[in-house]
């Protein structure tokens, strides 16, 4: 059978048709970026204390009902105590002075019985302050991101499947409507447990649109074109989303408002069903050929050059009867050894790679203490992640590139225990190195993964190590409170991994300079190399995505 991108060369590279497709998908990836990690300000902790009603106090008692306790070798105000108020209420009433005639450490203390009172210094509100996240109920504060993460973790596992069986186009746009309207949705939350399960719902579509646009881009563009939508055009995409996020978050600090904005621009996307094609290489795999057809020959009216007369022609009717269509599923990454030592390696690797990226992501609030500016850096740092990425898939064998930048990652990360505290900042550098390098890895592991896979099973394979990646996102909120028992153990978890992962990686196949895989059987042909490191020459030529032809 003739190769797809041979068959479809005449369209050429960068025509009308493919800078629509590649600017409209790498629009839809905006809501992706900016959705993500809306948590880091949804969820955030306001300083806080317990709330003393309108009694009569003394002003020294007013000052003295709130114990100090000391917290990493600092005084600091309780937030979760106070002392005992009708305790508190009869010595103010007899006269005494707190710290002369009373000594307070011997008074007893009661917990925030009558609530909090929160610091809107930096928020109007968040999902803490409005539903009282703190102290006995502080717990749904992390479990809240691993809430949202266990919905992505659903919607990668069945939008793979989804696209495979349906279509890359349909699961496209259905998630990214559930992304819209159930984000928008959760503004009108009246508890914790209604927002939880609208976050749920929504994160449901948030790495599945990403994915599914993702592939449907890989399959639709061709040579360098692939190339920068695979490793940058949606890369940046996201990053420019999650750039984006700091500025709503600074202007609007009322958390309802800030989901609201975060909402409508889904809407602006509804339009681009009618620009965005289904992929002509999985319309062929489902042995619809005359629609493949007629997407072709409308590129072929868009980029203004003539297609053929027969374009697809070794799909003949005959032969589609002949090989009735197979519908393939998650069971079939496992049904082989070939593939299955591929599959579960990837997925290690992917595993890696979320907590990572998650993990510290997450911790951005720890960085700066403007949580804005914090944001915008570990933001930032993914624009320069994701170009490294597009160089490293242009000119590098894959396994050597994933091998080279987890440790990279892992040495940075390793080293942040070896910073005294009065350079605080070379820590916050060397987090973002580490970052660079998890961020760099996750790009390049998309591409590598999607160029292992044949059609068949590629949107699937995709969605199987996502899925499994967010087991990884969603331990990463409880993986930073590992810093209580050793402030440096979130890193050297983190480090360790990624070193364990690039080990695994020298078992995986090259795929740098070989042709994209269509059926299951060119999979099985790809070989193990013995040697993980592969020379330019046996390689004599840059590849792209997917393919060997430049």
């Amino acid at each position: 059978m003739k190769d797809y991108d041979d068959t479809t060369a005449f369209l050429h590279q960068w025509g009308r048709f493919q800078q629509v497709v590649f600017f409209l998908l790498c629009a839809s990836i905006f809501p992706n970026g900016f959705g993500a990690f809306s948590l880091v300000f949804l969820t955030d902790v306001p300083s806080h204390l317990c709330l003393v009603p309108e009694v009569n106090l003394t002003q020294d008692w007013h000052e003295a009902i709130i114990p100090v306790e000391v917290l990493n070798g600092k005084e600091e105000l309780s937030r979760c105590s106070r002392y005992r108020l009708d305790v508190v209420q009869n010595l103010s009433a007899q006269g005494y002075i707190p710290g002369r005639d009373v000594n307070l450490t011997d008074l007893e203390q009661e917990g925030c019985v009558d609530g909090w009172i929160y610091s809107k210094d930096i928020y109007q509100s968040t999902i803490v302050s409005e539903f009282d996240l703190v102290c006995s109920e502080q717990w749904k504060q992390p479990f809240t991101s691993t809430i949202y993460f266990l919905g992505v973790l659903v919607g990668s596992f069945f939008s793979g499947q989804l696209s495979d069986r349906f279509g890359r186009k349909p699961v496209l746009f259905a998630t990214m409507a559930v992304q819209t309207i159930f984000t928008f949705a959760e503004i009108f939350s009246p508890s914790w447990t209604v927002f939880s399960i609208l976050l749920f719902i929504s994160g449901l579509g948030q790495i599945s649109n990403y994915v599914s646009a993702f592939v449907l881009g890989s399959e639709i563009l061709t040579g360098n074109v692939r190339v920068l939508f695979s490793s940058m055009g949606v890369c940046l995409g996201f990053a420019f989303g999650y750039m984006m996020l700091p500025l709503f978050a600074y202007f609007l600090r009322d958390w309802r408002s800030l989901l609201l904005a975060l909402s409508l621009p889904g809407l602006l996307y509804l339009p681009l069903w009618w620009s965005i094609p289904e992929s002509p290489r999985w319309l062929l795999s489902q042995g619809r050929v005359e629609e493949a057809e007629a997407i072709v020959r409308k590129a072929a009216k868009w980029n203004k050059v003539q297609a053929p007369g027969v374009i697809f022609e070794d799909y003949s009717a005959d032969k589609i009867e002949t090989h009735p269509k197979e519908h393939h599923n998650v069971f079939n990454l496992l049904r082989t050894s070939n593939i299955r030592y591929t599959t579960v390696i990837l997925c290690m690797v992917w595993f890696t790679l979320s907590t990572g990226y998650f993990g510290l992501s997450l911790n951005t609030s720890r960085l700066h203490a403007n949580p804005y500016i914090s944001c915008f850096i570990s933001a930032a740092v993914e624009v320069p992640a994701y170009i490294s990425s597009w160089l490293a898939l242009r000119y590098l064998p894959r396994r050597l590139s994933v091998i080279c930048i987890l440790l990279f990652g892992a040495v940075s990360l390793y080293f942040i225990q070896l910073v005294p505290q009065s350079l605080s900042a070379l820590s916050v550098v060397l987090e973002m190195l580490g970052k660079f390098g998890i961020t760099t890895g996750t790009a390049l592991m998309f591409a590598y993964t999607a160029e292992l896979y044949p059609t068949v099973l590629r949107n699937t394979a995709a969605g199987t190590c996502t899925t499994v990646s967010r087991v990884g996102s969603c331990i990463s909120p409880f993986l930073l409170q590992l810093s209580v028992y050793f402030k440096y153990l979130p890193y050297i978890t983190l480090g360790t991994l990624a070193v364990v992962s690039a080990f695994a990686t020298l078992f995986l196949p090259e795929s740098f300079g070989q042709p994209l895989p269509q059926t299951v059987q060119q999979m099985h042909q790809r070989e193990r190399m013995k040697c993980p490191f592969i020379t330019r020459k046996e390689c004599s030529k840059p590849v792209v995505l997917f393919e060997s032809q430049l």
